[in-house]
C-alpha cells in the first residue's frame, strides 16, 4: 500500500506593493525595485524585472473584487512553459494610498489560452484548512472565486480577458 504525498504547509504568503517607494516586497521579504505602477478602478498593475531562475521579467494584475492576481512570466530561453497566464487565488486590498497588500489562498489556476484552465494546489488549499492557517470562510472563498473564474473563461473559450471584459475590466500588458 502506498502513502499518498502529503502537500507542504506554510502559511499564506503575503506580499506588499508600494507605489510610492516603486518597489514589491515578496513573501520571503526580498524587496524589489518595480519599473511600473499602474492603478485602474478595477485594481493595480505592477511590471518588474525578476531575478528568478526560470523568468526574467513579471507583469501582474491585482483584481480585488475577484480576488485574483492574473500574471504573466516571461519566461528565460530554454525554460518550457505549460500556462500563457499565471492566476493567484487570494486577498487583495489597499491597504494606504500608496500600499497594497495580497495574501495568497494557496489555489491557483493555470491558463493555457484558447485551450484548458486548470486548477491546481487545492491540497495546499487543504493542508492549510485542517493545519488552521485559513479559516473556513477563506478556504470557500478561495473555492467560489477559483470556480467562478474558471467558469468564467471557459465561457469565453478558456480565456482570461475575454471574460473580465465581460466584468468591465480591460487588462493591458507589456
Amino acid at each position: 500500500m502506498t502513502q499518498a504525498a502529503t502537500a507542504h504547509v506554510h502559511p499564506p504568503k503575503v506580499e506588499y506593493f508600494d507605489l510610492a517607494a516603486q518597489t514589491n516586497t515578496d513573501p520571503k521579504g526580498f524587496v524589489r525595485p518595480v519599473e511600473v505602477y499602474q492603478e485602474q478602478p478595477w485594481g493595480l498593475y505592477m511590471a518588474r524585472h525578476s531575478d528568478h531562475p526560470t523568468f526574467h521579467y513579471l507583469e501582474s494584475w491585482l483584481l480585488p473584487d475577484l480576488s485574483l492576481r492574473a500574471s504573466k512570466l516571461w519566461y528565460n530561453p530554454g525554460i518550457e512553459q505549460y500556462q500563457d497566464i499565471y492566476v493567484d487565488v487570494g486577498s487583495f486590498t489597499r491597504q494606504s494610498e500608496t500600499l497594497w497588500r495580497s495574501v495568497d489562498h494557496y489555489l491557483d489556476l493555470l491558463v493555457q489560452t484558447g485551450r484548458e484552465v486548470r486548477l491546481v494546489d487545492v491540497d495546499e488549499l487543504l493542508a492549510a484548512h485542517a493545519d488552521g492557517l485559513l479559516d473556513a470562510a477563506d478556504a470557500q472563498s478561495a473555492v467560489e472565486h477559483a470556480v467562478r473564474a474558471i467558469d468564467g473563461m471557459a465561457a469565453h473559450g478558456h480565456s482570461l480577458e475575454p471574460w473580465l471584459a465581460t466584468l468591465g475590466v480591460e487588462l493591458t500588458w507589456r
